[in-house]
């Protein structure tokens, strides 16, 4: 046996089978849980224009009672679990309410030249924003985008259970290989990137300066990524035995928790002087010699949408675990300390940075993808937010509204953050 994966053909038809009984589960009756806690959470869609609804005459007319009850959410629709597919699920939540990401698939700016459009990834992406935003109530099925990063991605392949930040990359990888001529007649920022839609949001910056303990000659290099995994301090206390609750019972939205980590003591971190050892001395450059040396890793470019990856499945030995230590993290987050020009100015006498403005490295929070559960049997969800400081709650199907305490009480393991500025809701 090749042990190759088959992608089956009667998977359509399965997924067709699957719809149907959705939407009668969400047809017939009104005291549907799903349903009465996406009305309550005001997920309401519009009647869509461009695909048929014989089968919806109730979600098609709609009591004007329950019109006026309702606030429309666009953009909001559950997504079913293909099996373990969790993890693909609310990496979609996540992209698809991007607002730059939304408008380059909404426009159809992509012009497909592979020799079979069918599988083109891009494609794919196109069609499914275009049903996440269609105004249908029901769940999407996405099986097409299932099997093409069974093709494009083969390490994801079968239906085993899955990491989110590992789809996510390899998503990213795949869109940005299937769109590089979208970009051409673009002028890139950065030699390393073509300036496809992918580069645009995605790409920032990482700046490494390795410092000769001997001349103090500093090596720099700058390689483009498209996330920033963060260590997870062991030390710290866990949810479990202390929580970011104030004495009135709310929970802090930016301020930093005595006591608990946050995701600013992580940048710390990752950003701090590391000294290399003599174990791992290289050669310098200048005194043309076997050295010591001090490691340091800053933001060059800052990009649009900044994903942080908490490392919270580390091996031990020949064992792998989670880690659940809690970590705050802020609605809004400035990434001014951590980039390389703010790190040049304090070596000149603490003068301020003079390659940005004012609130230009500023971010707000729009996603964040919890892990529950452990690493042989786990769950991924999400947190979207929608109109400012709306969220909601996605669970693969199932969308209900959420409170900021539900967020910032949440684990956290992928936060999306979007630069101010450049957001529309």
């Amino acid at each position: 046996m090749c042990k190759d994966y088959v992608y089956d053909k009667d998977i359509e038809q399965i997924a067709k089978e699957t719809k149907e009984k959705v939407l009668k589960l969400l047809t017939s009756t009104s005291t549907d849980v799903s349903q009465q806690q996406c009305m309550e959470s005001g997920v309401e869609e519009k009647q869509s224009t461009c695909e048929s609804k014989e089968q919806e005459p109730k979600l098609v007319k709609p009591k004007k009672k329950r019109r006026k009850k309702s606030v429309y959410t666009v953009g909001l629709r559950g997504l079913i679990n293909l099996g373990n597919t969790c993890f693909m699920n609310c990496i979609v939540q996540a992209l698809t309410h991007i607002p730059l990401l939304k408008d380059f698939f909404l426009s159809d700016k992509h012009k497909c030249i592979m020799t079979s459009p069918s599988l083109c990834l891009v494609c794919e992406m196109s069609s499914l924003f275009h049903a996440m935003y269609s105004g249908s109530r029901t769940p999407h099925i996405p099986y097409k985008l299932l099997h093409l990063i069974w093709i494009h991605a083969e390490h994801l392949a079968g239906y085993r259970q899955q990491d989110a930040h590992e789809f996510l990359i390899a998503i990213l990888d795949v869109l940005h290989r299937h769109s590089k001529d979208d970009g051409v007649g673009l002028e890139a920022s950065n030699p390393n990137c073509c300036n496809c839609i992918i580069d645009q949001i995605f790409t920032g910056g990482l700046q490494s300066d390795v410092t000769c303990q001997a001349c103090h000659s500093v090596s720099t290099t700058i390689d483009p990524c498209w996330d920033i995994s963060l260590d997870l301090p062991g030390s710290c206390a866990t949810f479990s035995s202390q929580s970011p609750e104030r004495a009135d019972g709310t929970v802090s939205r930016n301020d930093h928790i005595p006591g608990i980590p946050s995701l600013t003591d992580c940048l710390q971190w990752f950003t701090r002087p590391e000294h290399l050892g003599s174990s791992a001395k290289i050669k310098c450059s200048s005194c043309q010699s076997y050295q010591e040396s001090t490691k340091q890793l800053t933001m060059k470019k800052l990009p649009i949408v900044a994903c942080f990856h908490l490392k919270r499945f580390e091996h031990v030995g020949k064992q792998r675990r989670k880690i659940n230590t809690f970590i705050s993290f802020p609605l809004e987050l400035d990434m001014t300390p951590f980039l390389a020009s703010t790190k040049d100015s304090r070596m000149k006498a603490g003068q301020p940075p003079t390659d940005c403005t004012p609130n230009e490295n500023k971010y707000s929070l729009f996603a964040v993808i919890n892990h529950h559960g452990t690493l042989e049997s786990g769950h991924y969800t999400s947190f979207i937010r929608q109109q400012k400081d709306q969220w909601f709650s996605c669970d693969d199907a199932v969308i209900t509204k959420a409170t900021i305490e539900d967020l910032l009480y949440s684990e956290g393991y992928l936060l999306f953050y979007h630069k101010q500025g450049l957001e529309r809701d």
